[in-house]
């Protein structure tokens, strides 16, 4: 690599990142350039080109992966290093396919970026065939703004076309079959199969006919021959959920399959080839299993190529506000009911829990509420109990004050008029609906709790829902 200072290009029309970044590059002693969109920086490219790029994703006018594809045809090719706030599973995997280096989910830590730019430059050249850009995002179901979730977002882009083993692990209910959808869907095998198996689910005496198929007569019950999941997947992926529950016997055949890609069905004589890429998921922890000899370790080492961690909910909580308005919604829209919508105090209630079944539990939760709630907007007191009280952290005031200010911040900011009636109006509404929670929808007691009248809660009640409605 050359001593003098890099040519670093950033396109990116928030000049507040261009500013920071290229800061940030020329204390590394290198020689930043600044772009506000990607027509300019591709008219650039006539003349000259740089030694490494960084560009936003969503820009108006030519996308940054437009600029990254065209950019794909130069000569000589130069690495590209993605930036974007908007992360998700289609952009990630589209950047990566077109020869992307890397993808930083913004906001992003400098020392990261000048990490990453020092990794790029000291790449050798080569030249990474460029695929189309898809500008239509598919819907993977995956959902999430954290830190966790877009790392997960761009681990999946990394590995999906590489066509590699993946284990999934995570907790129950976290959405592994979502991620496996995900791998298979940004692939080159997208046109093929997706089969999908609980191995769990299936009792260890019928495991291996459903994997493996089997022939007319093999046992009793056998009347014709049965294509197994192997089969059913040729050319494309096979999901292989629960993999820590198969039984020992199975994993030594399962070994053998993967090894060879080839296999009997039960009672036959005839092999089959399977051209199968395998995604496997676990919510237990494998390397204990090995060590107590319940899973073979030549089958984890053989499964677990890439390993893909999916975040519990308990451990992203900044995204369950998204997740629950979005199930709610969608529930609405599948069972034929009217929208509705939380109340800021129902969403704050949602985000404390810990969730032990995690998204799938919350999203049950919103299908309940999406049919038995009344009236368009669901309260604290529409929760179940165990949800709408006792407050998780342990320091609850500090919480809701710390969100207070940040509010009162933001509208102020922008110029907002009246905020201090706001507030109060919020600030009393959230405290009736918890009132109202802890017992159980009990008004005088639900007062007494507060401090308040019996009268007084009632006319606080019908002041809060009149203003409901004329906001509504």
């Amino acid at each position: 690599m050359s001593t003098h200072p890099a040519s670093i290009w950033i396109v990116d029309d928030d000049r507040a990142v261009r500013l920071v970044l290229a800061a940030a590059l020329r204390e590394a002693g290198h020689r930043p350039h600044e772009f506000a969109d990607a027509q300019s920086a591709l008219a650039a490219l006539v003349d000259a080109a740089p030694d490494l790029l960084f560009t936003d994703v969503r820009m108006p006018g030519v996308s940054g992966l437009k600029l990254l594809e065209r950019s794909a045809a130069h000569e000589p090719r130069f690495p590209v290093i993605v930036m974007s706030a908007f992360t998700d599973v289609a952009s990630t995997a589209s950047a990566y396919r077109l020869g992307a280096f890397d993808y930083l989910p913004k906001p992003f830590d400098l020392d990261q970026a000048v990490d990453a730019a020092r990794r790029a430059l000291a790449q050798p050249r080569h030249v990474v065939p460029a695929a189309p850009v898809q500008e239509e995002t598919a819907d993977t179901g995956l959902i999430g703004r954290s830190a966790g979730m877009r790392e997960l977002f761009r681990a999946i882009g990394r590995v999906a076309a590489s066509g590699l083993g993946v284990l999934v692990t995570g907790e129950t209910g976290v959405g592994k079959e979502l991620v496996a959808h995900a791998l298979h869907r940004e692939s080159a095998r997208v046109k093929q199969p997706f089969i999908a198996l609980n191995t769990a689910a299936i009792p260890a005496e019928l495991l291996e006919s459903e994997l493996f198929g089997h022939e007319q007569g093999a046992f009793t019950g056998a009347a014709r021959r049965h294509p197994g999941r192997f089969e059913q997947a040729d050319g494309g992926t096979l999901f292989l959920d629960e993999i820590g529950d198969m039984p020992l016997a199975l994993q030594t055949r399962l070994l053998r399959v993967l090894a060879a890609g080839e296999f009997y069905r039960v009672g036959g004589r005839e092999l089959i080839r399977a051209d199968v890429r395998i995604i496997a998921a676990t919510h237990q922890d494998l390397d204990t299993k090995v060590a107590r000899g319940e899973f073979r370790a030549d089958l984890l080492h053989r499964l677990d190529v890439v390993r893909i961690h999916i975040p519990a909910l308990h451990e992203r909580r900044e995204d369950i506000p998204l997740l629950a308005e979005h199930f709610l919604t969608h529930a609405a829209a599948e069972v034929g009911v009217a929208d509705k919508r939380f109340s800021p105090a129902a969403l704050a209630a949602l985000r404390e829990r810990d969730w032990p079944g995690n998204v799938r539990q919350l999203e049950n939760l919103c299908r309940r509420l999406a049919v038995l709630a009344p009236g368009h907007e669901i309260g604290v007191g529409d929760l179940p109990p165990s949800l709408a009280t006792g407050a998780a952290p342990t320091n609850a005031a500090a919480t809701w004050s710390d969100a207070l200010k940040t509010w009162a911040q933001q509208r102020l900011a922008e110029g907002a008029q009246d905020i201090h009636a706001q507030a109060h109006a919020q600030f009393e509404r959230v405290l009736l609906d918890a009132a109202l929670a802890a017992h159980g929808g009990h008004r005088q007691h639900a007062a007494k709790s507060l401090g308040l009248s019996r009268n007084t809660m009632t006319r606080k009640l019908g002041s809060s829902r009149r203003k409901r409605t004329h906001k509504e």
